[in-house]
């Protein structure tokens, strides 16, 4: 046209558009944040997502002191039934002490014990959060009460039926928070879901063996020795094909505080596994072992938990794997 009025598509009508403004172009804009040309530290200046509003102490602590509640209970159960009595009481107790700091950290994140108890009111199973709440209620006072009969001596039978209640729901206690976390927008976490619940299990299951080396003597350590070897290969294995299905952003497990903590949880859960070997005979590698199990398997909750956080806020990680898969078309 000749009168200096653009055309669609013409002049200053694309800047417009570009801009956010009315029309086709403006509707096109979560494509164009994608294109080779925009770079991926921003969505035209905003955040691509929001980091999870958790503290890293009372939430990593709850997938830590979770999973080793869960492990402990059925360490416990395998221990009583094959006559093992002080490393069944030993871990009945973990399970125990370990679920209440759970739900403790838990209500604390929460700010109010009033906002646990609504989310009682109602079940989600959609939710992973309802559902988890819904199984840590049920599982705690199995696990309480197997812990007080073994240590009071009353109800015996109530108290074994308790225990191996409590170890039915044990694998689910152990990894259900691995569900809550895949479950979110951030990407370190979301990417690693279909493995995630195997890494977070076989660290739970190092977790309770390290404990269970520590407080039985060496006559009854068998089980948890054989669990303390399965659960470092299952937490290494599974760590290490999450880390090749993330792709890029498996950055975030080998850089800054998250990569310095992973690291050292790898080191000291292969070094525990391999001390426990020698735990059956020799009552310090059952301590060292123990010991290292432990804090191996804190630090990789810990760990993963920074890694997610970090995935969070650089928006490289929330751009770059959404144009490859835009590119490969996957």
């Amino acid at each position: 046209m000749s009168d200096g009025q653009a055309r669609p598509g013409e002049g200053g009508t694309d800047v417009r558009r570009r801009d956010g403004g009315p029309g086709r172009k403006g509707r096109r804009r979560d494509r164009d944040f994608l294109r080779e040309d925009h770079p991926g530290d921003s969505y035209y200046g905003r955040p691509i997502i929001n980091p999870p509003v958790w503290e890293e102490r009372e939430i990593a602590g709850y997938l830590f002191t979770g999973g080793l509640a869960g492990a402990s209970s059925i360490l416990a159960a395998g221990a009583d039934l094959t006559g093992r009595s002080a490393l069944a009481r030993g871990s009945r107790l973990m399970a125990t002490g370990a679920i209440g700091v759970s739900l403790l950290a838990l209500v604390k994140d929460l700010g109010r014990p009033l906002r646990f108890l609504n989310m009682l009111r109602v079940f989600k199973p959609t939710s992973p959060m309802s559902v988890g709440v819904w199984i840590l209620v049920g599982y705690a006072p199995l696990a309480a009460g197997a812990a007080a009969s073994d240590v009071t001596g009353r109800l015996p039978k109530l108290g074994r039926a308790a225990g191996l209640g409590a170890a039915a729901l044990g694998s689910t206690v152990a990894t259900y928070t691995a569900a809550l976390i895949a479950n979110t927008a951030v990407p370190a976490w979301h990417g690693g879901r279909k493995d995630l619940p195997f890494l977070f299990a076989g660290s739970a299951a190092s977790a309770a063996a390290g404990w269970g080396l520590i407080v039985a003597p060496p006559a009854e350590n068998d089980p948890a020795v054989r669990m303390a070897v399965l659960g470092a290969l299952v937490e290494l294995g599974a760590e290490k094909v999450m880390e090749r299905r993330l792709g890029m952003v498996a950055e975030t497990l080998h850089e800054g505080k998250a990569g310095k903590r992973l690291r050292v949880a790898k080191a000291l859960t292969a070094a525990g596994a391999a001390t426990a070997l020698f735990a059956r005979r020799h009552r310090p590698a059952a301590l060292a072992a123990g010991t290292a199990l432990l804090a191996g398997s804190a630090l990789t909750r810990f760990g993963l938990f920074e890694a997610g956080m970090a995935s969070a806020k650089d928006p490289k990680y929330t751009v770059d794997p959404q144009r490859e898969r835009l590119r490969t078309g996957g």
